[in-house]
C-alpha cells in the first residue's frame, strides 16, 4: 500500500518559524517531524511512500533522499511553478500514484491502526474513505456528519455546530478520484470529499484514537511538551530505525 503526505505548502500559521525550512523538518525532540511519521507508516508495513513536496522541498529531499537509511521506499512529487493545493498535488502526482493509496497531511501525527481502516477500506469498494474521530468540538471544530457507513456532510467553514466527528486528517482513495480533478489548477480535497458525498463514494471509517498536530503554534507546542515527558515512548520504541 502507498502512503501519500502533503508536504508542499507555506505554513503561514508558524511563521516566523517555517520561513525558512518546511514545516515538515521543524525538528520535534531531537529530529524531524516527517522523520516520525515516515516511522510510524513503516510501523505500519507501509514502505512505499510518496512525497508531495512545493516550498522548500529541496531540503526534503536532501534530508530523505530515496528513503533506504529509514527502512521505506520514498518518491517525491514536486509542485515547480505553483503551488496547487492537496487535490492538485494529487493530480500532479498521477503518473506515480498507485491504484490505492494513503492520504496525510504533513503536519498530522496519527497513531491508529492504519491495517485496520485499509481492511476496512476494501471490503466495502467504494472510491473514498475518511478516517474520522469524535471531537464535540474539543480539538478543533467538528466539520463532519456521519450516517452509518458512510459521510453525509463536510463542512469547510469554522462554525460551531453541534457536530460529533472532526475529519481525521487520514484518508484513503481509488486512483479514480482523479478524474474528479482538473488538471494543472489548484484544488484542495474539500472539494473532492464533498464531490464523493454527492455520488455517496465516501466511506467514514471511525477510531477512538486522538490526533495531534502540528499545524498550529497550540499544537506543536503540546506535542513538543509530550514528546519531552515520554508520552509516546513505549509506540515510538518501535519505530525507531
Amino acid at each position: 500500500m502507498q502512503a501519500v503526505i502533503f508536504c508542499g505548502g507555506l505554513a503561514t500559521r508558524l511563521r516566523p518559524l517555517a520561513e525558512k525550512i518546511p514545516k515538515s523538518m521543524i525538528e520535534i525532540n531531537g529530529k524531524p517531524f516527517l522523520e516520525y511519521q515516515i516511522g510510524i507508516l513503516r510501523k505500519n508495513d507501509i514502505k512505499n511512500i510518496l512525497l508531495c513536496i512545493g516550498f522548500l522541498g529541496e531540503q526534503i529531499k536532501e534530508y530523505f533522499g530515496d528513503g533506504k537509511k529509514f527502512g521505506v521506499d520514498i518518491k517525491y512529487s514536486e509542485e515547480k511553478k505553483k503551488l496547487l493545493g492537496t487535490g492538485g498535488a494529487l493530480k500532479n502526482a498521477e503518473p506515480i500514484l498507485k491504484e490505492k493509496f494513503f492520504t496525510m497531511y504533513g503536519d498530522s501525527f496519527l497513531l491508529l491502526d492504519f491495517k485496520d481502516a485499509h481492511r476496512y477500506f476494501d471490503n466495502l469498494n467504494k472510491m473514498g474513505l475518511m478516517v474520522v474521530y469524535k471531537n464535540y468540538n474539543r480539538l478543533d471544530y467538528s466539520n463532519i456528519k456521519v450516517r452509518g457507513k458512510y459521510i453525509t456532510n463536510y463542512y469547510t467553514d469554522k462554525n460551531k455546530r453541534r457536530l460529533v466527528y472532526i475529519d481525521y486528517g487520514l484518508s484513503i482513495f481509488r486512483k479514480s478520484v482523479l478524474d474528479l480533478i482538473p488538471s494543472n489548477k489548484k484544488e484542495s480535497l474539500n472539494k473532492i470529499f464533498i464531490k464523493l458525498i454527492k455520488q455517496k463514494e465516501l466511506l467514514a471509517y471511525r477510531t477512538n484514537q486522538r490526533f495531534y498536530e502540528i499545524g498550529s503554534r497550540k499544537g506543536l507546542e503540546e506535542l513538543n511538551k509530550l514528546m519531552s515527558k515520554g508520552f509516546f515512548d513505549d509506540y515510538l520504541k518501535g519505530i525507531k530505525k
